[in-house]
């Protein structure tokens, strides 16, 4: 994985960032992350530069169809459909969904006023270890998701693309 750009952010988009690097690239199984804000908008991702799938069949895929935007967009469309069911089923607000599929998995966890933390996993990753690192991802994170911050990180992944 390629570190994204840093420069000319604030320390705690520097901070944030690197949290979301260590996710991906300590936790064994882990293929991709992503952060989304509320509005379903990709703040931070551990590809940002990679927005379209390669062309061919034996190209390396690491997240849903290689691309960020896929799992962002996956994230946001789990996490309004939880939030849907816990009000119907007076369920009270969603702390984690996980999808255990065939050949991977997929991990939601809520962060603050909405905004999601997303993992794609491999198949026979340890789920626990998962819920463990998004959790202390999520406790780190949480308190300094400011408007001021998921506005620097909405512009900063713009001009990653």
């Amino acid at each position: 994985m390629t570190a994204p750009s840093t420069y000319g952010l604030s320390t705690e988009a520097r901070n944030l960032h690197w949290l979301l690097s260590n996710l991906v690239e300590e936790v064994p199984g882990v293929h991709s992350v992503t952060v989304v804000s509320s509005d379903g908008l990709m703040l931070l991702s551990s590809d940002p530069g990679h927005h379209h799938s390669a062309a061919g069949p034996e190209a390396p895929r690491s997240g849903p169809r290689g691309s960020s935007a896929d799992l962002a967009t996956i994230v946001s469309g789990i996490g309004s459909l939880t939030v849907g069911a816990a009000k119907l089923m007076d369920g009270g607000s969603v702390k984690q969904t996980m999808v255990a599929m065939e050949e991977g998995s997929v991990f939601v966890m809520s962060i603050s006023d909405g905004s999601l933390l997303g993992v794609h996993a491999a198949p026979d990753c340890d789920m626990g270890v998962i819920a463990y690192h998004m959790a202390l991802f999520v406790g780190r994170a949480g308190h300094v998701l400011t408007p001021e911050l998921r506005s620097e990180l909405r512009k900063s992944m713009e001009s990653a693309q």
